[in-house]
């Protein structure tokens, strides 16, 4: 299970994806505000958010004792990509609710959570194609 490349990637898809949820995605002045005072958005601020985050942390974490069922990871993995596509979809459609504002550091563990998630799907599926060569070639 250890040995495993992509139980790593998912091990640290999973710790981003948990880690989202504390750091800020955005933070601005709201458009409705006066004060110009700036808020950030993170996952705690929209219960969406939070669940889907959840979700896709805990997913990946299930998903690594899955070893034995390649196929059903395989299709998990694809829904967690298909999952954080539409968390970043949900936190940039939360941004236009601002008038001004920039993008935080924290941001940037999203792309790395697709990533990691690429890496990891790229992983089962090699392993998926060498157990169907090895079992022809018995």
């Amino acid at each position: 299970m250890i040995q495993r490349i992509q139980t790593v990637w998912m091990l640290l898809a999973s710790l981003l994806a948990f880690l989202t949820i504390k750091f800020p995605f955005y933070t601005g002045s709201l458009a409705t505000d006066i004060t110009n005072s700036y808020h950030p958005i993170s996952g705690t601020d929209n219960l969406l958010l939070l669940i889907l985050a959840s979700a896709l942390g805990t997913c990946m974490l299930i998903n690594i004792f899955l070893f034995k069922q390649r196929r059903i990871q395989f299709r998990i993995v694809i829904g967690a990509i298909l999952l954080e596509g539409l968390i970043i979809y949900l936190y940039i459609r939360e941004t236009q609710q601002y008038s001004q504002g920039e993008f935080s550091i924290w941001a940037a563990l999203h792309p790395f959570i697709l990533l990691f998630l690429f890496l990891a799907a790229k992983g089962i599926y090699q392993d998926m194609k060498l157990i169907k060569e090895s079992n022809r070639l018995r």
